[in-house]
């Protein structure tokens, strides 16, 4: 009776971020028999994103079409094409088509929520995916030296170590149908991404925030498995989960997955030249603070490390899944 049960209702499932480790994981969710709604950032500044965004004054389409692109179910090659960025050209050098393509699907149809959503339909992609906001963001930091940063881009650039990152406008208001998503949700999921700059720009949206803290659904968050240069130089585990904590002001997530695979000594190397290790696993320190921890091998390498992403997706299913069984 229970597996029918589960088979009847898939859970609803949100996931909020932003970047590359966003993208990666939603490739092996969608697999799963899951409901997903993909809240993503606005605050990116930078690149193709960053142009757009100031010349046609629409909210930046990188991460959302990095997204779309992860969730598609279209033929590989229009995926592939998608991604592509011209090389050269009065104007076209440095910009994605895909980029270029919700661009175009915004001013077609108005405005960008609605955009998204036929480009979705033409890439046939599985479940939602919903800008943070329907207005662009502007990210702020405030460095350890007292210092503000304006930007998104700029921010891992500033060479001082982040005290915290606000918004401008502060009371930027969300997208409606990201906040009921949240509230209908089964389960939130956040993160992998960079911390400051991805990941906390949705949940310093205010009424994200709350209606993250108000709902009942099993909270987790993946962390990354290495550190970013210029955003969380030398961080541990616990010390994303303060980071967190402190912008929010509450104990957020339930459950936190961790990678405790060996990175190989060739690949650290790589890294350290770049400024970058990986992120130390204090479990300890993790489950003192009331989190439970999921650890397991959770990193591949081509070449990038990058979160297993069927391996990361049965865990978050399987925690899901009991969720759900321990609530009838």
């Amino acid at each position: 009776m229970q597996t029918i049960q589960k088979v009847a209702r898939r859970p609803k499932i949100v996931v909020i971020g932003g970047g590359t480790g966003l993208s990666v994981m939603l490739r092996g969710l969608k697999e799963k028999p899951l409901d997903i709604t993909a809240i993503v950032t606005v605050a990116d500044d930078g690149g193709s994103s960053g142009i757009l965004r100031s010349e046609l004054q629409i909210p930046p389409p990188g991460d959302i079409r990095n997204v779309l692109t992860a969730l598609a179910d279209a033929e590989p090659l229009l995926t592939e094409v998608l991604k592509y960025r011209f090389p050269t050209g009065t104007g076209l050098a440095g910009h994605s088509l895909g980029n270029l393509m919700l661009a175009a699907m915004t001013d077609i149809s108005g405005d960008f929520v609605t955009g998204i959503r036929r480009l979705s339909q033409v890439l046939a992609v599985r479940g939602r995916v919903l800008p943070a906001s329907d207005r662009a963001i502007v990210l702020k930091a405030e460095m350890a030296d007292g210092s503000i940063v304006t930007g998104e881009s700029m921010i891992p650039k500033a060479g001082q170590k982040i005290k915290r990152v606000f918004l401008e406008p502060s009371d930027v208001e969300p997208l409606p149908e990201a906040v009921e998503a949240i509230e209908k949700a089964d389960a939130i999921l956040i993160g992998p991404g960079s911390l400051y700059t991805s990941i906390m720009p949705n949940l310093i949206v205010p009424k994200l925030a709350n209606a993250i803290l108000e709902s009942e659904a099993v909270k987790l968050f993946v962390c990354n498995v290495m550190t970013q240069p210029g955003e969380t130089d030398n961080y541990s585990v616990s010390d994303h989960l303060d980071a967190v904590h402190a912008h929010i002001g509450h104990h957020l997530f339930d459950y936190v997955i961790v990678n405790d695979g060996e990175i190989p000594p060739q690949v650290e190397t790589q890294y350290a030249e770049m400024g970058a290790k990986a992120v130390h696993l204090d479990i300890d320190e993790v489950e003192r603070r009331g989190y439970k921890v999921i650890a397991d091998r959770l990193v591949l390498f081509q070449r990038f490390l990058r979160h297993d992403a069927e391996r990361l997706s049965h865990h978050i299913y399987k925690l899901v899944e009991n969720w759900m069984l321990r609530k009838r």
